[in-house]
């Protein structure tokens, strides 16, 4: 098969990569369509212990079962893998489970990725896909799970309601764009604020949002003022761009994950009973959920997503790099 292979650091080549092998008790699937996801950009440069090269990455996809028990059916995958038998995988919080892997790694244990025209996945992680879900469309499914898993821990756990809160997004990528359409028409609130530094990529968000879009220094963006932050980016700055902002007794919701570490201002944390929460991925649950509210189309259209063709994924990943790329998501064509 053809796949596009992570060769070293800021490296990917489109070549020929052997074919997976069907194992019992999962299914061979021929890639309909691949997303480009942040952590694959971590691998991209070199910053992501668990990628090593040679490696095919990507974990958000959607296709047909070529081989397997259910042969010719039209699918969406659940990337996360996990043991199905610890006590978090027992209570519906798998996404904790200590031996989860992901597509697309190799530590601890190899599982090659979606960039390619074949993925190995086992068969639990297979959902049908969504009548009213198109397949190249599909693989936004698995960022949807994210934003919906962030959203509703935000839920349960803000001191204020939604309706009542003023709310900050920090990020124009997929995450935050999916955090602010998911607060919008699913959750109806209405006093939203999301930034962005990319001019290009807060334009896009700004034409399929009624939140109010702009950059993080501008002056609306002050000290004290917001109930609830979603921090989609996970950098030192955008955390210290969180605390300042969070009013006394707010949540800050983490989801990115850029910079591991950094200096944080826990004087004001504490002292004003600030809840920080870090959240990973979602539930299976999270995942079905997803696909329901995508098939609604209660989320609108997704013509911010771009495509590309797989062969000329690595020119997908440098626009991206240099922050020339305006679409908040891309999507690779086998």
């Amino acid at each position: 098969m053809q796949a596009l292979v992570y060769t070293g650091k800021e490296k990917l080549e489109y070549k020929e990569f052997k074919d997976p092998n069907l194992v019992d008790g999962e299914s061979i699937i021929k890639v309909s369509a691949s997303g480009i996801c942040g952590s694959d950009m971590h691998a991209y440069h070199g910053k992501d212990e668990r990628r090593i090269p040679p490696l095919i990455l990507g974990h958000e996809v959607s296709g047909t079962i070529e081989k397997g028990s259910q042969k010719g059916k039209k699918v969406v995958l659940n990337p996360l893998i996990t043991c199905g038998d610890c006590d978090y995988c027992e209570s519906a919080r798998e996404h904790l489970c200590t031996k989860r892997v992901l597509l697309g790694m190799n530590r601890p244990i190899e599982r090659q990725g979606c960039f390619a025209e074949l993925v190995l996945t086992p068969d639990k992680n297979i959902y049908e896909l969504p009548s009213g879900l198109d397949i190249k469309q599909a693989p936004i499914a698995e960022p949807t799970a994210v934003a919906l898993h962030a959203v509703e821990i935000a839920e349960k756990n803000s001191i204020k309601t939604f309706d009542k809160s003023k709310i900050l997004i920090i990020g124009g990528g997929a995450i935050g764009l999916l955090c602010a359409l998911i607060l919008e028409k699913y959750k109806k609130c209405g006093n939203i604020t999301l930034v962005e530094p990319n001019e290009k990529r807060l334009k896009v968000c700004s034409n399929y949002l009624d939140t109010e879009t702009l950059k993080p220094d501008d002056k609306k963006i002050t000290t004290d003022n917001f109930d609830l932050v979603f921090d989609t980016v996970g950098l030192e700055i955008t955390r210290q761009n969180s605390i300042k902002s969070i009013s006394p007794g707010g949540t800050i919701v983490h989801i990115g994950l850029t910079q591991p570490s950094g200096i944080f201002d826990f004087r004001k944390a504490t002292l004003q009973e600030i809840t920080f929460i870090g959240t990973y991925c979602y539930t299976n649950n999270d995942f079905g959920n997803t696909l329901k509210l995508l098939s609604s189309k209660i989320l609108g259209n997704l013509e911010w997503i771009e495509y590309r063709s797989l062969s000329k994924g690595a020119e997908a990943f440098k626009e991206i790099h240099d922050g020339t790329c305006s679409a908040p998501k891309i999507i690779l064509i086998p």
